[in-house]
């Protein structure tokens, strides 16, 4: 299902509708087929009461898998803030070293969130960045800082802060990578689709006297149900999709 992940929210929108509302038209039209003598009236016998526990449980699952995939998207912003901020202050203080190491840093920099836009960021988006390769950009970067032979107390101080922004922009790295990793695993998909399907079969039984009510509650339920499903769905992976985080504010503070 990795395709539904990059779709705009107006097309994941009609899929998701389109499904719950064929779903819904099976389970209405198979729960009165079955209602024939003492099954319907078996069917009529279910406790309306049995709508408001049902409903809360899915809105309480609904809400926290919202609440999870908002923070992890949350987090992912965070993480690209903080990377574009250290990168922003390596290019500053490497001002404090005119000449070849300034615009080595420079390069290594803009190499680094080059690499960073046209290879990280679409491998995050389909959920295959990993830890395993070090940006070799920003690797050289620290080599090269440390190695700088520093002068005035002024070189000294900014060797100190380059060493320790370009340490924050890997760390910074590593954490939108991992937050990268992060969706809703089939276990809370399938718990959330289940109490729906739940509901709408609860839905059923108790109007089963009258086909016209069955048929509106049915619809309303089925609504809201894939209205919940897009909402997670175009969210759940913090690098993809519509709200996925962009690289734009790396790409704003790229050395000229």
């Amino acid at each position: 299902m990795d395709w539904l992940h990059h779709l705009s929210v107006g097309w994941l929108g009609l899929i998701v509708l389109a499904a719950a509302y064929a779903l819904t038209a099976a389970i209405y039209v198979g729960v009165l087929a079955l209602a024939k003598g003492e099954r319907e009236r078996s069917f009529a016998s279910v406790s309306p009461g049995m709508l408001p526990p049902m409903g809360l449980l899915f809105g309480l699952l609904v809400g926290f898998l919202a609440a999870q995939v908002w923070s992890d998207a949350n987090q992912a912003q965070l993480a690209v803030n903080r990377e574009a901020s250290a990168l922003r202050s390596v290019v500053l203080l490497a001002d404090a070293f005119p000449g070849e190491p300034r615009a080595r840093m420079r390069l290594l920099v803009r190499r680094h969130i080059h690499d960073a836009v046209t290879q990280e960021w679409p491998a995050m988006a389909h959920d295959r960045a990993n830890l395993t390769l070090v940006p070799t950009p920003l690797a050289d970067a620290l080599h090269l800082a440390i190695s700088l032979d520093p002068r005035t107390e002024g070189q000294k101080t900014a060797q100190r802060e380059v060493v320790s922004s370009i340490q924050d922009a890997l760390d910074a790295r590593r954490q939108r990578i991992i937050v990268s990793q992060s969706s809703v695993n089939w276990v809370k998909w399938t718990s959330v689709i289940l109490v729906g399907v739940l509901t709408l079969l609860t839905i059923a039984f108790v109007h089963i006297g009258n086909r016209l009510a069955t048929a509106l509650a049915l619809w309303v339920f089925a609504t809201a149900l894939a209205a919940s499903i897009v909402l997670i769905t175009a969210q759940d992976r913090p690098f993809s999709g519509q709200f996925g985080v962009k690289p734009t504010l790396l790409v704003q503070v790229t050395p000229r």
